[in-house]
């Protein structure tokens, strides 16, 4: 009875030496050794193919496992591999031997770098979330002063606002922290992640249902959204569901594995109803702009034309970023540029932020919010010279008053 039955090979290369790997250099299509190759001393049959480098000659690692007699197990020793070199390394594990076939292979690694667990592609993104998190504090501690200095006239639109702001700040607080943990241990504790994957969840929903209210004229041209509340929600319960789906299977797991045409179709949902977002809020924003100039209302058409310029500039960058990060990830298959790949995510971070802090000036806070609150009963031309004291309409007495109000107004 032969000692050694079975090999099966753990082959660690950086990706750059992929093509080291079999027989190509020998112009065979091969991964494994033939008698033919071996016969002409290449390789030994049975062995996957390495190229030797001169000046690496220890790299691609080879570590070998053997099934002995008529053991139907076999375990690997535990091995510790030291990479000196940046790069991005993979690791594989091949069977030569065709009485092996549907060998089931089971076990765990442990990928370190010198600062910590994360790997690098992941690692600027805990720097991100940690500067995110002080810009949403500032932007919040901004926000909250303005809040409490004019809160006898907040509207119920500066609620949702509020709601938005601390949602983000807690979101960045979380995945910096959850970063910061998987860096220093290993391991991403799901109750953890679950926190920040839901926290991201919401956040975006909710920031995607302000866009849309506003687009609308909540509390701006109408008090109310009246009887197309329910298909709102409906849209944004929706939305939280499958963008609480993908971000868990995106994100429970030390690292993303699945394949390309997996997180496709995970992310096909998510990008339709994102498309369905934008299409109602542009045509919300037509409508919301034609009736605010049939009503003359130039104080509150200035506003919503600033607005729709920065949604819209927004909205166009997101579609050339698109275009970007598809050519990038066709273009990289292997991550080869690993050390880039941050500023795919870091980019909807800060383009979410920055249309946030669009809405926060434009619809901020102030003594005399006449510019974008609703007035109810006014005149359509005379709306924007009334003034809003303590939530309360102050009404003009006669036709002088109303234009003092209008002149002053104007002068503001």
């Amino acid at each position: 009875m032969q000692q050694n039955t079975g090999l099966v090979e753990a082959i660690v290369l950086d990706v750059k030496d992929r093509e080291r790997i079999g027989g190509s250099y020998l112009k065979y299509d091969e991964i494994c050794c033939t008698k033919k190759m071996s016969d002409e001393g290449f390789c030994k049959v049975g062995e996957v193919i390495i190229h030797k480098n001169s000046d690496t000659p220890d790299w691609p690692k080879r570590i070998k496992t053997f099934f002995e007699g008529q053991n139907e197990q076999a375990a690997m020793d535990p091995k510790t591999v030291e990479i000196n070199s940046t790069g991005m390394y993979y690791l594989y594990f091949v069977i030569c031997d065709p009485e092996l076939t549907g060998t089931l292979i089971k076990g765990r690694t442990v990928w370190r770098n010198p600062d910590g667990y994360l790997p690098g592609k992941m690692a600027p993104l805990m720097t991100i979330f940690g500067i995110m998190s002080l810009a949403y504090l500032v932007l919040g501690l901004g926000w909250f002063l303005r809040f409490v200095k004019y809160w006898k006239d907040i509207i119920q639109l500066h609620y949702h606002i509020t709601a938005v702001i601390a949602l983000g700040m807690c979101e960045m607080a979380l995945w910096y922290y959850e970063y910061a943990n998987f860096n220093s241990t290993g391991t991403r504790p799901w109750d953890v992640t679950l926190w920040a994957v839901t926290f991201t969840a919401i956040k975006k929903t909710l920031s995607r249902l302000l866009l849309l209210v506003v687009s609308m004229g909540f509390g701006v041209v109408k008090p109310t959204l009246g009887g197309i509340t329910s298909k709102i929600l409906l849209l944004g319960a929706v939305y939280f569901i499958v963008s609480e789906s993908y971000e868990l299977i995106q994100h429970l797991g030390n690292i993303n594995d699945f394949s390309g045409k997996t997180a496709l179709f995970l992310l096909l949902p998510l990008t339709f109803l994102d498309t369905s977002f934008i299409l109602w809020i542009f045509s919300s924003l037509s409508k919301t702009l034609e009736q605010l100039q049939m009503k003359r209302n130039m104080a509150k058409l200035e506003l919503y034309r600033k607005f729709t310029n920065a949604l819209a500039a927004s909205v166009l960058l997101s579609i050339a970023w698109i275009g970007f990060e598809l050519y990038f990830n066709a273009t990289d298959p292997l991550s080869e540029l690993w050390q880039i790949y941050w500023i795919i995510p870091a980019f909807w971070i800060v383009i979410a932020y920055s249309l946030l802090v669009v809405i926060c000036v434009l619809w901020a806070p102030s003594r005399n919010p006449t510019r974008y609150a609703y007035l109810e009963g006014a005149d359509d031309l005379s709306e924007e010279g009334l003034t809003l004291t303590s939530g309360n309409k102050v009404m003009g007495e006669n036709s002088t008053k109303l234009g003092e109000d209008l002149e002053e107004d104007k002068r503001e």
